[in-house]
């Protein structure tokens, strides 16, 4: 972040910058608004130099600058401070983590002659939800802020480490879908990459290293991850929650917003990242309301600032691992070892791709082949050839994806082409470009390669094999649903899909309290936007349920 004073001094910025949309990033509010605020903290002169917050701290307080200013601060590798924004009055502090318990990314500084309002936390919730006009403006600003600091990759770590190593395409998509600003010294391309080595005492057999405020973590599991950048959260096993979402795609987080919206003490558990397969896309354009088109993790990651406003609680990295269902308070046991309770639980565990049987298959996994075709995956494969394997919606916004910025995609489907199984905008697209080739009657039969993916065969319907040298192969290839915790809780089909349809709702399941949505749902429709309207409806059924249980317990009539 420049100083907004004066941002247009700095050179050499991208126009779509947040940074220089400073009226919407670092709005200056009115006299009016200023008083409204400041009216849910209290006032306070700080001397020069005083820490109003520190970078890895918690559930911070809110700031509003009255006079002076307060200096935003990044911390380097080497543990140096830099100016990263000066507020100024009228102007306020914080970002999304305002919204959650995670450890904060930056560190804020009273300058000379500062007096503050200060909005403690639990009053900053009260003020946002009472004055919407001015939350309006507070969540935009943060929602850019955060875009800024991943643009810049200030506030975060440093990712080090072979870019086609599939450790280090983990760790970098982790940190990306889970919206935290990074910087990557490719050691296979980056001249500068042994001087950083050397400074930490690194090896090459200690890569991939994510460096965070000067300490390295040695190709650590998204778990440990997520645990050492403070992305975990605490959570008391004894309470008994009324929703616990499983699974942050569309239809998980739908459900979020709603039931916390709704007065639902809700907890949503994801495994990975916010927004299932979803949030891999690189463009959704046929989502009601976005005629321009919206990435999936920008979709995922407004959806999940949205539950969050609400008060719904979100673990990521963490995954579930099996459910006890032999009492109404359900209990979801997680893979680190804990434990969830409570009374209902919405299954949107969603599904994932189905992987090609082939030797070598499995050692390539992330060495040049993908499931998801983003800004990452396509650097790693620039100037080369790809094939894109798969006929439905993702397959083909991955192609387009892909095709500005490889040599050239080739397109596999086993079928005679892609009607039956591709939006028509997408298919007139995939026509147009000179730079996708669709091959219908096609399969890939073999996958090799030394470190990473070097070269493919695919045997078409007349059995004439082609080989091609490519960068990456995407595989998008049908879906196999995330069921196995479930255990025998509820009814599966044949599949493995969650049947419903068993109650007042088509969203129950086999075992009263317990709902599916999405596409792990039985039948369901594979959209976005049906996702998003499962989980939004499911919540009037849940409500319903709840109260059922309770007039249970007192000993009244259903």
């Amino acid at each position: 972040m420049t100083d907004t004073r004066s941002p247009a001094a700095a050179p050499g910025l991208d126009p779509s910058d947040p940074y220089l949309r400073v009226a919407q990033t670092f709005p200056v509010l009115s006299d009016e608004m200023s008083a409204r605020v400041a009216a849910f903290g209290t006032a306070e002169d700080l001397p020069d130099g005083a820490m109003l917050f520190e970078r890895g701290q918690r559930s911070v307080d809110f700031f509003l600058c009255l006079a002076g200013g307060i200096e935003i601060l990044d911390e380097d590798d080497c543990g140096q401070f830099h100016v990263v924004h000066t507020h100024v009055p009228g102007q306020f502090t914080g970002e999304l983590d305002l919204f959650n318990d995670r450890k904060i990314l930056v560190t804020g500084r009273a300058l000379p002659g500062s007096r503050v309002a200060r909005i403690r936390r639990d009053d900053f919730r009260r003020m946002i939800a009472a004055e919407p006009d001015i939350g309006e403006i507070i969540m935009r600003a943060f929602i850019l802020r955060r875009v800024g600091l991943m643009l810049h990759g200030q506030g975060g770590v440093t990712l080090v480490g072979p870019g086609h190593s599939a450790s280090s395409v983990r760790i970098e998509t982790f940190l990306t879908r889970n919206g935290y600003p990074h910087r990557r010294i490719d050691t296979e391309s980056d001249v500068d990459a042994r001087g950083f080595l050397d400074c930490f005492e690194l090896t090459d057999a200690d890569l991939p290293v994510v460096v965070a405020q000067g300490h390295p973590l040695r190709n650590p599991s998204n778990a440990e991850l997520a645990d050492a950048l403070g992305l975990s959260v605490a959570i008391d096993e004894a309470q008994l929650h009324d929703l616990l979402v499983v699974g942050a795609g569309p239809a998980g987080l739908a459900a979020a917003v709603y039931g916390a919206s709704e007065g639902l003490d809700t907890v949503v558990i994801e495994a990975i990242a916010p927004g299932g397969q979803a949030g891999t896309s690189s463009k959704i354009e046929n989502y009601l309301g976005f005629p321009t088109g919206i990435s999936g993790q920008a979709l995922a990651g407004r959806a999940q600032v949205q539950a969050q406003k609400f008060g719904a609680q979100l673990l990521v990295s963490r995954g579930a691992a099996a459910l006890d269902c032999q009492s109404d308070a359900f209990r979801v046991a997680l893979d680190d070892g804990r434990s969830v309770r409570a009374r209902s639980i919405v299954v949107a565990t969603g599904a994932r791709y189905r992987k090609l049987d082939l030797p070598d298959y499995d050692r390539l996994e992330g060495n040049g082949i993908y499931y998801a075709a983003t800004a990452m995956e396509a650097g790693l494969c620039a100037g080369t050839d790809v094939v894109v394997v798969g006929g439905g919606n993702s397959a083909g916004q991955a192609a387009m994806f892909l095709s500005r910025h490889v040599r050239h995609v080739h397109i596999l489907v086993r079928g005679e082409g892609l009607a039956a199984t591709m939006s028509r905008y997408l298919i007139e697209r995939i026509e147009a470009s000179d730079r996708i080739t669709l091959h219908p009657y096609c399969q890939v039969t073999e996958v090799a390669g030394g470190k990473h993916l070097e070269r493919l065969r695919w045997r078409e319907r007349s059995g004439k094999e082609q080989e091609l040298a490519v960068g990456g192969l995407f595989v998008m290839i049908g879906a196999e649903p995330n069921t196995d915790w479930l255990g025998d809780c509820v009814e599966l089909d044949a599949q493995g899909f969650v049947v419903t349809g068993n109650g007042a709702s088509p969203f129950c399941s086999s075992r009263p309290g317990i709902f599916a949505v999405g596409d792990v749902r039985s039948g369901s429709i594979k959209r976005v936007a049906s996702g998003v309207g499962e989980g939004s409806v499911v919540v009037s059924t849940i409500h319903r349920y709840l109260e059922m249980r309770q007039r249970e317990a007192e000993g009244l009539p259903a």
